[in-house]
């Protein structure tokens, strides 16, 4: 029943048309999607950054496989502020529903602007938390 009404939200809040982008993007995110860029790189980048090893890239890419629907969240296009909702809210197969107690409203609502906005003002891609660390321990 939980597929059936996910499947009925996404097609009433309308996923439109992505477009993959090869080019890879630099610099910094526009000044006023930095706070949703910070809540992307904390909630969201562990399961969804740019790289196949991370679950939900690779759940997606399968999902995606055969369209131009790029795999990492970064790079969609076709995202609603409505749909990122949902699936924040209430989670997706082993996706789990984030309370607004570590997802505030406010977080929330930038998370979107971020995800919607155009690509080029997202700024390069958050780094993965692995490549981090890596450099936190070279610079030791």
């Amino acid at each position: 029943m939980r597929l059936v009404l996910s499947a009925a939200v996404v097609l009433a809040l309308g996923v439109g048309v992505a477009t993959a982008r090869q080019e890879v993007r630099t610099g910094p995110a526009a000044p006023e999607l930095e706070h949703g860029k910070a809540v992307y790189a904390h909630w969201c980048a562990p399961c969804h950054a740019d790289s196949m090893r991370l679950a939900g890239t690779n759940s997606l890419a399968v999902k995606y496989q055969g369209t131009d629907i790029p795999a990492a969240l970064e790079d969609r296009t076709d995202l609603s502020a409505p749909l990122i909702a949902y699936f924040v809210r209430n989670g997706v197969s082993w996706m789990p529903p984030f309370r607004r107690t570590e997802v505030s409203d406010a977080d929330l609502a930038a998370l979107s602007a971020y995800l919607t906005a155009p690509l080029d003002d997202r700024g390069a891609h958050v780094p993965l938390l692995a490549d981090e660390m890596a450099e936190m321990e070279a610079s030791r």
